[in-house]
């Protein structure tokens, strides 16, 4: 049984023209542990994918199956409910509160739930020092790197435990060395039992990942061979 599964799923759009396309009948299916890219050029549809493989953007038609759950078949509060218990997002632009310290960025996940404030605080501690970052744990975002508040961004996606991390261009806004550094750190996360899913366009991110998928016009196909 596959830990992720799509079925048939298609995603229009409403527009002044009328309805677009992005997604048409996409069939996928994802093995626990793998560390998958989502390829194609800009417009092709691999970010709207990768948003409902998250939860947060119900398909047209189709369905997506996650641990054998029908995601878009739950109520909305149980939705959010299977968001915050199975996923964890890393952003391209990061999304990190300026006011507040990376412990306490990461943190935010776990406000919603029941722990005390102590454990929530050591989780934190935790996944900032597996991130390499436990020694500026009380620093604001604009007295870190960019490579430092990505890698922020990731232990904040990661505080909860979640299953599935799921990355739009993770690597967009990053330096060489700096891309380098993050994608060895998800490829040690995947190596921890982490399933991933990345959404990128550089064809150089492939060495780090165990599979690749290609989408052109909302339609998955072959991944391109070099000549």
């Amino acid at each position: 049984m596959p830990l992720i599964k799509v079925c048939a799923l298609s995603k229009a759009y409403k527009g002044g023209d009328g309805s677009v396309e992005a997604l048409k009948n996409v069939n996928l299916e994802i093995n626990e542990g793998e560390f998958l890219a989502l390829m194609g050029p800009s417009g092709s549809g691999k970010s709207t994918l990768l948003s409902i493989l998250g939860g947060l953007n119900p398909p047209t038609s189709g369905k997506l199956f996650i641990d054998d759950i029908d995601v878009y078949a739950l109520e909305p509060e149980r939705l959010a409910d299977f968001r915050h218990e199975y996923v964890g997002f890393v952003f391209q632009q990061y999304q990190l509160i300026p006011y507040l310290t990376a412990l306490e960025n990461v943190m935010l996940p776990l406000a919603i739930t029941s722990r005390p404030g102590r454990e929530q605080q050591e989780m934190a501690q935790t996944v900032l020092h597996k991130v390499g970052l436990g020694n500026k744990t009380q620093r604001l975002p604009n007295q870190l790197s960019g490579g430092e508040q990505n890698r922020v961004a990731i232990a904040r996606a990661i505080v909860n435990r979640p299953s599935i991390i799921f990355a739009d261009e993770p690597t967009g806004s990053l330096d060489s060395k700096t891309a380098k550094d993050l994608l060895s750190l998800f490829q040690t996360l995947n190596q921890d039992g982490l399933t991933i899913i990345m959404v990128t366009h550089n064809q150089e991110n492939l060495d780090w990942v165990t599979r690749a998928v290609y989408i052109r016009d909302g339609i998955l196909a072959s991944i391109p061979q070099e000549s």
